[in-house]
C-alpha cells in the first residue's frame, strides 16, 4: 500500500505515547510471497523441482492455483483451516518510510515434514525462517538422513537463544545470511567466523549491490553483483531468488563460486520488478546476463 504523503506530517512527537493515526492509501497490491514459495518459484524458473514444507491458511485457493500454474506441487503443504495464511501488510510513504504489520497466521502451528520419499543422492534441503519448531524438525530430518542442507535463519534470528542458534548451525553444509545477519549471529552465539566454520562447511554472506562473499576453511572468495539491464524497482525477494540460483548450482555439481554466480544472476531479475514471484526471463536472457557479468 502506498500513502501519498509523509508519515511524519501526521504523527505528533509529544503525543507518541497515545498514538492514534489513520492513513488513507492510494490502493493495495497483493503479491504471493513467503521464503519457501519464493525459493520454489526461482527453482522452477531454472527448471528444478522442489518440495515445500510449510503451513498455509484457509484462504489457500489462490496461492495453490498460482503454484500449480508454475509447476510447483503443493501436496506437501500443511493446511491450517483455523487461520489465514501468513501475510505482511506494508504501507510506504513518499519518502520510502514503511509501517508493517505481520500476521504469522497459519505459520504459528508446525507443518508436517516427511522427506523420506525425496531423500536421495540428488537432493538437498534448506532450513529457512519459519516457526522455530519447524526449523528444528527440518534440520533434524536432514541430519538423520545425511542430506546436504543449508541453514538460512533470516528473520527468525531475534527468536533464537545463544545455545539453540549455535546448535542449529552445527552440521549445516552452508550458513547463509546478509551482512547484518552474520554480525548478529556472531554476537548472539559469541562465535567468530573461524569458530562458526568449525560447525558448518561454508558461510555465504550477501551484500546487496556489493555482491557476495564465500568463506570456508580454505579461504575467502568474492562474487560481484550484476550490472542491471533495467533500474531496480523492489529488492524484496531478491535474497530468496539468490538462494534458488545457489541451490540450482549446487544440485548441478558446481562449486560455491559458480553456484553463487547463478544465484546472483537470478536475484538481478527479481529486483527489476515489484513483487517476489513476478520476474521472468528466457534461458537466453539468463545466459547472456551471466556471460556479461562473469564471462
Amino acid at each position: 500500500m502506498d500513502f501519498p504523503g509523509r508519515f511524519a506530517d501526521h504523527i505528533l512527537p509529544d503525543k507518541i505515547h497515545m498514538l492514534n493515526v489513520s492513513f488513507t492509501v492510494n490502493g493495495m497490491v497483493e503479491h504471493t510471497g513467503g521464503t519457501a514459495g519464493n525459493i520454489a518459484y526461482g527453482l522452477a524458473k531454472l527448471g528444478e523441482a522442489s518440495t515445500i514444507f510449510a503451513s498455509i491458511g484457509h484462504d489457500r485457493q489462490r496461492y495453490f492455483a498460482w503454484l500449480q500454474k508454475n509447476g510447483i506441487p503443493h501436496s506437501s503443504i500443511t493446511v491450517n483451516e483455523e487461520e489465514f495464511t501468513a501475510c505482511a501488510y506494508i504501507t510506504t510513504d513518499e519518502n520510502s518510510n514503511q509501517i508493517t504489520g505481520f500476521n504469522p497466521g497459519a505459520m504459528r502451528k508446525p507443518c508436517k515434514i516427511h522427506i523420506d520419499y525425496i531423500a536421495g543422492n540428488r537432493a538437498l534441503g534448506i532450513v529457512g525462517a519459519s516457526n522455530l519448531e519447524d526449523m528444528r524438525r527440518g534440520r533434524d530430518a536432514f541430519l538423520e538422513r545425511n542430506m546436504w542442507y543449508i541453514f538460512d535463519p533470516g528473520q527468525s534470528l531475534p527468536m533464537w537463544g545463544k545455545e539453540d542458534l549455535a546448535e542449529m548451525i552445527q552440521g549445516a553444509n552452508v550458513l547463509i545470511a546478509n551482512e547484518y545477519e552474520v554480525e548478529l549471529i556472531m554476537s548472539k552465539t559469541a562465535l567468530n567466523k573461524s569458530r562458526l566454520l568449525e560447525r558448518c562447511g561454508a558461510i555465504i554472506t550477501t551484500r546487496g549491490g556489493d555482491g557476495s562473499t564465500i568463506e570456508t576453511t580454505d579461504g575467502r572468495s568474492k562474487v560481484r553483483a550484476v550490472t542491471l539491464t533495467n533500474s531496480p524497482k523492489d529488492p524484496t525477494g531478491a535474497g530468496d531468488a539468490f538462494r534458488g540460483g545457489l541451490i540450482k548450482g549446487i544440485l548441478g555439481g558446481l562449486d560455491f563460486v559458480k553456484s553463487v554466480e547463478l544465484g546472483t544472476v537470478l536475484a538481478s531479475f527479481a529486483v527489476e520488478v515489484e513483487g517476489t514471484q513476478t520476474y521472468d526471463f528466457s534461458q537466453e536472457e539468463f545466459d547472456r546476463r551471466h556471460q556479461e557479468t562473469f564471462g
